[in-house]
């Protein structure tokens, strides 16, 4: 295990995490929501370190990335675990959606070996590629890996990305300025209704102040909403996105807006998005002033 970076130490032999916007205060003998922080005799632990769930190789146009080193393909690492609970997750074998990891999961990343930064940025430079990405899972849990990773990877003039869903805190990302170069950052909805119903959390607020913060420590930023049927398909919430994105991220920040496939484990009684929807938000995001917005 690892001790965490950040926590505080409470009564009882409580934590309290710093790292995600949760700031999950963890008895003795548990875990966080995220369940790969464990609270061991009054001391926080990440349990994944160096516990990737997948290495492959991606081109940054997947995740999406438009506007960073285009044309290129970047080294993927994926994790265990997620701080949300979205129940249409495409990776949800990884991101253990359900509230307590289950036996088989627990298996699964049991049997994972485990990989040393300096052995990832290895592979990573080995491959030929020019930078590396965590994604797939929310990359803020496994902060310390992350930033143990991104510290090697600057020394080797590797670019370095987060595919995030924005819910890190401010003093978590402080941390990394210096060492990510690109924050792809999900602003899924306007509304805090739709952060309570799918990711199960009170308000996006949060996510919206840190991707703010995240351009003003000079980190590249581009954005994605998952456009899903009858949840956040509203075209008033679109120009309120939009207007969201101009004007406290810049004209030039590029907005993907992204079709929801109701293939995975919920939100299976949906449609997929209509083409219509997806042309009808692009054409919103125009209208409101933003130059580069995609259908992805």
């Amino acid at each position: 295990m690892h001790e965490a970076a950040l926590y505080e130490k409470l009564d009882n032999k409580r934590v309290k995490c710093g790292v995600c916007q949760r700031r999950c205060v963890i008895a003795k003998g548990k875990r966080g929501v995220c369940q790969n922080r464990l609270n061991s005799a009054g001391k926080l632990y990440l349990l994944t370190y160096g516990k990737p769930a997948t290495l492959q190789v991606d081109s940054i146009e997947k995740k999406p990335l438009y506007h960073f080193y285009p044309g290129t393909a970047c080294f993927s690492i994926g994790g265990f675990g997620c701080n949300f609970r979205c129940p249409h997750c495409c990776n949800f074998w990884s991101t253990w959606g359900a509230p307590e990891l289950k036996d088989e999961n627990l298996a699964e990343f049991k049997s994972r070996p485990e990989i040393s930064p300096q052995e990832l940025i290895d592979k990573v430079k080995k491959s030929g590629f020019p930078g590396l990405a965590f994604t797939y899972n929310e990359p803020t849990i496994w902060l310390e890996y992350t930033l143990d990773c991104f510290k090697l990877a600057k020394k080797e003039g590797l670019y370095t990305v987060y595919v995030t869903n924005g819910f890190i805190t401010p003093e978590a990302l402080k941390l990394l300025k210096g060492y990510l170069d690109a924050f792809r950052a999900d602003i899924k909805s306007m509304d805090d209704g739709f952060y309570q119903k799918i990711c199960g959390v009170k308000s996006g607020k949060g996510v919206r102040e840190v991707t703010v913060l995240a351009k003003d420590l000079g980190m590249h930023i581009e954005c994605v909403t998952n456009v899903i049927p009858t949840y956040n398909d509203n075209p008033q919430m679109f120009e309120r996105l939009a207007r969201w994105i101009k004007e406290n991220l810049g004209l030039k920040t590029p907005w993907h807006l992204s079709r929801f496939s109701p293939n995975y484990n919920g939100l299976r009684d949906l449609p997929p998005t209509p083409t219509e929807t997806l042309k009808k938000a692009y054409q919103i995001g125009k209208d409101a002033g933003l130059e580069f917005v995609y259908v992805c």
